[in-house]
């Protein structure tokens, strides 16, 4: 079954591939400095970009967001094939994991939120436990969203092995300005 083959406007396909970035570059090195022996200051680089590097992304997060809501809110659901309904699913599932490992890994900071040494945010818990309960809930977060990630990395390559041209749609050089717009 064909499924409708809609463009996604240029501002979407942006912060699509911002997130792609953001995302895969901070659960890369974050699981490699807590799997690998490293040093101290390896470990402590890597925590200083991806606190910094996630803390300026959370605006383009919640932007990418309110699009995903405000084009899913005018999707009826009754009227989408079941391959729609699925990637609908699984893209709900990807935001609001991104969302619990966003708001976990806020929460779970020890120390101010120093965002590359221009803007020192306080950090906005001093309860230790508490501290390190968000801390055990941003790791499985992250296992989660790991998951959900290698499944979406599936479902693109098996649309473009059966001809669903979905890396041209989120190409930058070809997407289109379409009101029209389906979910991603």
């Amino acid at each position: 079954m064909k499924i409708k083959n809609s463009g996604y406007s240029r501002q979407r396909v942006l912060l699509h591939w911002l997130s792609a970035v953001v995302i895969l570059w901070t659960l890369a090195s974050g699981f490699y400095v807590t799997g690998i022996e490293v040093s101290a200051g390896v470990k402590y680089w890597v925590g200083f970009i991806n606190v910094s590097l996630t803390t300026v992304f959370i605006p383009f997060f919640v932007w990418r967001l309110c699009i995903f809501a405000a084009h899913a809110r005018y999707t009826r659901v009754s009227a989408l094939f079941f391959e729609e309904k699925l990637a609908l699913f699984a893209h709900t599932l990807i935001y609001l994991t991104v969302s619990i490992v966003l708001v976990t890994g806020v929460l779970m900071m020890d120390r101010p939120i120093n965002v590359f040494g221009v803007v020192e945010i306080a950090q906005p818990l001093s309860d230790p436990e508490l501290i390190a309960q968000f801390f055990t809930a941003h790791v499985w977060a992250c296992v989660v969203l790991s998951g959900l990630i290698a499944v979406h990395v599936a479902a693109v390559i098996v649309h473009e092995v059966c001809g669903h041209r979905i890396l041209r749609r989120m190409s930058l050089r070809l997407c289109p300005n379409r009101p029209n717009e389906r979910f991603e």
